[in-house]
């Protein structure tokens, strides 16, 4: 497999290419792991299992979920911090057991959510950066990297600072469900996390992450307890035949890409979004997410220079928990997503107004109810396939996580993050995460992945930036 030893060597040659061809000595940060130990529920659990369900299974072909928190250390020691984020995680583990376990399959080849007290529970990793023949392994004076330059470092540059880079949540057969890498920096923390995503969503992801938050600052037990029974949302067992060799894009055919941050601030989303709603009348108004998501497809389409008969897609991963009948709560923990697709001509996306591809979107996320989703469930189980990248569409521009994910209020007891960012895990060309600005209010970081040449189109476009900073 991908993972080997602990970890993917980033960038063969030590260079890459700057978008002109040209090689560049490779800026990417190298880090040593200096400890490697796993973290246990704080309590005995007993033997517990879950069936994986129809919303989970298409997930196991992708890989490991990673997410980036960089934090300052606000006068707290590194040793200090990692102390308390050992601690929390053995008491949140209590409630979120599920991720201290490891997937199985049982006689029949239904996947499962595995877990007892003798598992290893969750990986942890420390680590420094490595300044390689410099002779400085992470002392005090050769931590040399800071916050504030982690946070305008692009993505992939950064790909050390996670754990389990390029592995298949299928290798959670073996392999923790959930790893954590803590990386000491100058002034403060970078904390890597690989998630199993045939387990859990973003939705899920971001309650744990808020609730490990909480029990660090000394709340004595979580406010809201994840909801574990899956059958709730979907009790059809469903065999699956693994091949093996997962269906996903090598590296040496994948296009080269690039990862940039646009910021939007409060002022530009306004911008975008009123404009878009002017003259709208009695119709539904669009959301913000709609307004921002045509803002993006279609200064995508136009930075690829795509023919006028070229078919684009649309792909929002919707949270489905209000929209099964009967509705799971807020607090169900699992996959509850399914992707909702739409679809034009180029010279219709761009040779129209805005509201063209603004009504399609509205009308695809309006459509998913929940007829819309037991016919999708049904054709999965009647035909149960892993997910490819492809499966996303042609030329396709496709929306995960959420501006509404609090994300920067994930506050362990030394601050708010600096930065929180996706890992290089899962892009590919067309992907895009959205997360809520710093700044707070309306504002909203876009990261998106390109090929190269799209990408350099994309930040030359001045109606797309608006007032955006580019990271």
């Amino acid at each position: 497999m991908a993972y080997e030893n602990g970890k993917l060597e980033n960038g063969e040659n030590g260079k890459h290419e700057n978008g002109n061809g040209k090689q560049e000595k490779n800026p990417s940060i190298k880090v040593k792991i200096t400890k490697k130990y796993n973290v246990q529920s704080k309590k005995k659990i007993g033997k517990q299992e879950c069936q994986l369900v129809t919303f989970d299974l298409p997930y196991l072909g992708f890989f490991y979920n990673q997410k980036l928190l960089i934090y300052k250390g606000n006068g707290s020691e590194y040793e200090e911090m990692v102390s308390k984020l050992k601690d929390g995680l053995s008491r949140v583990l209590e409630e979120f057991y599920q991720l201290g376990g490891r997937l199985g399959r049982d006689d029949d080849g239904v996947f499962k959510v595995m877990y007892d007290d003798d598992m290893d529970g969750v990986e942890v990793l420390e680590a420094v950066v490595d300044h390689g023949d410099d002779g400085k392994d992470g002392d005090d004076d050769g931590v040399m990297v800071s916050v504030d330059e982690l946070a305008s470092t692009e993505i992939s540059f950064m790909k050390e600072l996670m754990p389990y880079n390029g592995v298949l949540n299928l290798e959670g057969l073996h392999l923790p469900l959930l790893a954590i890498q803590l990386t000491k920096l100058h002034d403060g923390l970078a904390m890597g996390l690989a998630f199993n995503h045939a387990v859990l969503d973003g939705t899920s992801t971001w309650h744990f992450m808020s609730s490990w938050a909480s029990i660090c600052c000394g709340t004595p037990s979580i406010t809201l307890s994840p909801f574990l029974d899956r059958t709730k949302a979907r009790s059809t067992r469903v065999a699956l035949t693994i091949p093996d060799a997962p269906p996903q894009p090598e590296s040496v055919t994948a296009p080269l890409l690039r990862e940039k941050l646009f910021r939007f601030s409060e002022t530009a989303i306004d911008k975008i979004k009123t404009a878009l709603n002017s003259g709208r009348g009695d119709k539904t108004p669009f959301s913000t997410f709609q307004s921002l998501s045509t803002h993006i497809w279609r200064a995508v389409a136009t930075a690829r220079g795509l023919k006028p008969e070229e078919i684009t897609v649309f792909t929002i991963f919707v949270d489905c928990r209000k929209r099964v009948s009967p509705p799971v709560p807020e607090s169900y923990f699992g996959n509850l997503i399914q992707a909702v697709f739409t679809g034009t001509a180029t010279e219709m996306l761009i040779g129209n107004p805005p509201e063209f591809a603004a009504d399609m979107i509205q009308a695809a996320i309006g459509a998913h109810d929940a007829a819309a989703i037991e016919k999708r469930n049904k054709e999965f189980e009647a035909n149960p396939f892993i997910f490819q990248f492809k499966d996303a569409g042609m030329n396709c521009v496709a929306v995960g996580s959420s501006p509404r994910f609090k994300v920067y209020d994930v506050d362990f007891g030394f601050g708010k993050p600096e930065r929180v960012r996706s890992g290089t895990n899962n892009r590919f060309d067309g992907m895009v995460y959205l997360y809520p600005g710093k700044d707070g209010g309306k504002s909203i970081d876009v990261e998106i992945s390109l090929e190269v040449k799209a990408m350099e189109a994309l930040e030359k476009d001045k109606e797309f930036l608006l007032d955006g900073e580019v990271v």
